[in-house]
């Protein structure tokens, strides 16, 4: 990780999630970039160089798992930690967002009041 505030993408295509992450982690010493689907994460997501990477699992045009696809075919951002949002929080489904290569899958609707120790939480995961 570089100096500075942790950057955080998160990719979300539903505009009122996007704003209750955003007030949530605002204030937290995190550099934030908001993207409302994986193609547009994808044009920005190398100008950018996050440090985490959140996605929604279901978006219109690129999907979650389909974003991490595309992210992990990019060498500098193949060992990007990168954490699921999903509704779709059964054990077979996590299981398989696990396999995908995500080092976490955060329920939906996720506390705002947690979501900052969360992302702290999987920094400090993502350094070991």
């Amino acid at each position: 990780m570089g100096s500075g505030e942790p950057r955080i993408l998160y990719v979300e295509d539903e505009a009122d999630i996007r704003e209750v992450a955003e007030f949530a982690l605002e204030d937290e010493g995190f550099e934030l970039l908001f993207c409302a689907d994986g193609a547009e994460a994808l044009e920005r997501v190398l100008d950018f160089a996050p440090d985490l990477i959140l996605l929604d699992v279901m978006m219109p045009i690129l999907d979650g798992p389909s974003t991490l696809l595309e992210i992990r075919k990019i060498p500098s951002l193949a060992e990007v930690p990168v954490a699921f949002l999903t509704a779709k929080v059964q054990s077979c489904e996590v299981n398989d967002f696990l396999a995908l290569g995500a080092l976490e899958v955060i329920a939906k609707p996720f506390d705002p009041m947690i979501l900052p120790d969360q992302i702290r939480e999987l920094l400090a995961r993502a350094k070991n």
